[in-house]
């Protein structure tokens, strides 16, 4: 394991206290690889797509996702969220003295470069982009840029958290609390070494010939609404397929610790419903280039009956020249938005449809 020391050496005699800012700032912008592999199965992809309500057949049915041009089983687009709890332990292990155990999420932004399918062995290579003091804690930005076993950046997920430096009393009773009641780590993340890695800025996947035909579609065109239900045990489903097993997500006394009303659905969860919706109308959910969601309101659910989450998109443009469209998303519960800003970018086909 990469170890950082948590003080500087003794300096005449007199130990000079750990600053977190100060080393976080210095491992800013260096890029660190994670010793284990995460090696993509059939039935994860199958039981993901399940999760976060994904009908498409490309996710079920190798057939047809041969037929689409993908060379086994292709994930669905947030797929490469199941490597975030890896990401997490590694943080934890670069990231001395900020509290980790309560992080919450407020943007996400994933670049799809290439196709993930079955067989693939992804590898994480973690970086922290940037980081200032905010909202009584600290906003860090770290991008996960995830290779294959060809070594090719088959995507690359930019997440913005918010975690507390100095956590009041009330807050490190809610963290104790979250620790009797979270799993044990099992799976350790191996060594977390740093490497010099090139992410490429543009995608390498030739234009999908499945994808919603360019001459079909229009700016200012409504992609039809779809209102898609979660209930406790979706929550307590997704928990154990992605490996996010926060209890705030599915035992009301330990998020109402945290000054939540109940249950609330998992962020990743509401944006993989998301991812889902657009992909449906695409047709070909391997044309999907860029997803960016900032969370702003959660979804509560209540054991008695499930919640409902409407979504909504509209072509906000579209290059003729290359089929690259933007598609604004918004997505509503109980009269309120829980997407501050969504957008999709999509490669469109060339094809007559």
């Amino acid at each position: 394991m990469h170890t950082l020391t948590s003080a500087d050496p003794e300096r005449s005699g007199t130990a000079v206290a750990f600053d977190p800012v100060a080393h976080a700032q210095s491992i800013a912008g260096r890029r660190y690889r994670l010793g284990t592999d995460y090696e993509v199965g059939s039935e994860k992809i199958r039981e993901y797509a399940r999760a976060v309500q994904d009908s498409h057949s490309v996710h079920r049915d190798t057939v047809v996702a041969v037929q689409y041009g993908y060379a086994g089983l292709l994930a669905p687009p947030t797929f490469g969220s199941l490597l975030a709890d890896s990401v997490q332990e590694a943080l934890s292990e670069l990231l001395i003295g900020f509290d980790l155990t309560a992080m919450m999420q407020t943007d996400q932004i994933f670049d799809f470069l290439r196709p993930v399918v079955a067989g693939d062995r992804l590898t994480s290579h973690i970086s922290l982009r940037s980081f200032r003091q905010a909202f009584g804690g600290t906003l860090f930005v770290v991008e996960n840029a995830v290779t294959n076993q060809r070594g090719e950046v088959a995507l690359t997920a930019q997440t913005s958290l918010i975690a507390r430096s100095n956590p009041t009393g009330s807050h490190s009773d809610a963290a104790r609390s979250l620790a009797r009641i979270m799993r044990r780590k099992g799976n350790p993340v191996g060594p977390v070494t740093p490497v010099a890695l090139t992410v490429e800025t543009e995608s390498a996947v030739p234009r999908s010939l499945r994808a919603r035909s360019v001459s079909s579609v229009s700016v200012g065109e409504l992609l039809p609404s779809s209102v898609l239900e979660l209930s406790l045990g979706d929550l307590v489903h997704y928990a154990g397929v992605s490996g996010d097993a926060n209890p705030i997500h599915w035992h009301s006394p330990t998020a109402e610790l945290f000054g939540l009303d109940g249950t609330v659905a998992h962020g990743m969860l509401t944006m993989g419903l998301g991812a889902g919706y657009v992909t449906s109308w695409l047709d070909d959910p391997g044309a999907l280039r860029q997803y960016c969601v900032r969370m702003t309101s959660p979804v509560h659910v209540n054991a008695d009956r499930p919640s409902a989450i409407e979504y909504q998109g509209k072509v906000k443009s579209l290059d003729p020249d290359t089929g690259l469209t933007t598609i604004v998303l918004t997505a509503m519960h109980n009269g309120r938005k829980i997407f501050g800003r969504a957008t999709a970018t999509v490669q469109l086909s060339d094809r007559a449809k």
